[in-house]
């Protein structure tokens, strides 16, 4: 089978990898975003496929605007391709770019739609403390993350996962789903199925002000929004902007699906019960650990931190290096 793949992060990898590996598969040409500039030094680095694509001597198209640019438009008509492979491209295709292959263009997307159409599933997903989430591929028309659906693969989500390990979890699985999807497409063996649009939610692109902690908040929504929103959420410490990246809720609720070390914290529970402050402020220490903050609803304890201008450091190291002590409050 002839593919043309359409994709740009990381996310998109190990699809593309699973093709390339495939004997049923020839991979003509890879359309992905153009070079950004990344980094301190600004310097132009280009996107984790093109990377792939580039140690596989494919050729690499990185148009602007993709439905816009005709020397691209040319270049896809020409290929012939069976299919199109759509992995976190990041582009809208027009309808005469989804009518050029002969079997469509076949999207894998991070979500059990018409859950969480658009740009975030994953991350909007943890945000709202689903329990479970998945992978669809389905056959793309000119919406967002409209089209009629093909296979689905699920997969819990834990209390501890952030977007960046749910990521890598699914691309996994949306790599697996593909190929299987693919081999049963041009077989006959699937059925299209369209999308009830009265069930669908939405993951929009993420704004700068979703990434503000706001302390008035319980501690597991807090917790969500934290890891759904991974690594950039952000408070502020001693006036200054305080980056929080890995964090625990406390309480008998989570004690189950906490990492050993921190269910052994438990035997304080005692202590920690009549601990209480303001919403931000830092009722107690655990020792090894790090602070732990008073929410609108339950307690905190802040794993891993940034200050600004530093590195991501433990809970337990920005204590001490910060002299962080009980009573200090920080801000939303």
């Amino acid at each position: 089978m002839k593919v043309v793949f359409f994709g740009t992060p990381q996310f998109a990898v190990p699809t593309l990898e699973k093709l390339l590996k495939h004997s049923n598969f020839e991979v003509l040409a890879v359309v992905t975003q153009p070079d950004k500039r990344r980094g301190r030094g600004n310097q132009l680095t280009p996107p984790p496929i093109k990377t792939i694509a580039t140690a596989h001597n494919l050729p690499v198209w990185q148009p602007q605007r993709v439905k816009k640019d005709v020397e691209t438009l040319s270049q896809l008509r020409a290929t012939g391709a069976d299919v199109f492979v759509v992995v976190a491209y990041g582009q809208i295709l027009s309808q005469e770019i989804l009518d050029m292959p002969k079997l469509g263009c076949v999207n894998v997307h991070g979500s059990i739609l018409p859950k969480y159409r658009g740009a975030a599933p994953i991350q909007w997903c943890l945000y709202n403390a689903e329990k479970e989430t998945g992978i669809t591929t389905m056959l793309m028309d000119e919406g967002m993350d409209t089209g009629a659906m093909l296979l689905k693969a699920t997969t819990p989500i834990t209390l501890m996962e952030n977007a960046q390990d749910l990521a890598e979890k699914l691309a996994l699985i949306g790599a697996d789903l593909l190929v299987e999807t693919l081999l049963k497409l041009e077989r006959g063996e699937i059925e299209p199925i369209p999308q009830q649009n009265s069930e669908a939610t939405y993951a929009p692109l993420i704004k700068k002000e979703d990434y503000q902690l706001d302390w008035s908040k319980s501690a597991i929504q807090l917790h969500n929004q934290i890891r759904g929103f991974y690594p950039n959420c952000t408070a502020s410490f001693r006036n200054q902007p305080l980056k929080i990246s890995v964090c625990a809720p406390l309480g008998s609720a989570y004690w189950q699906e906490l990492p050993p070390e921190i269910q052994e914290f438990s035997r304080k529970l005692p202590d920690l019960s009549i601990a209480s402050g303001r919403a931000g402020e830092v009722v107690s220490i655990a020792k090894g650990m790090g602070a732990i903050v008073q929410t609108g609803e339950g307690l905190l304890l802040l794993r891993e931190v940034q200050l600004p201008g530093k590195r991501p450091q433990s809970g337990w190291d920005f204590v001490n290096g910060a002299r962080v002590t009980i009573g200090e409050v920080l801000g939303s």
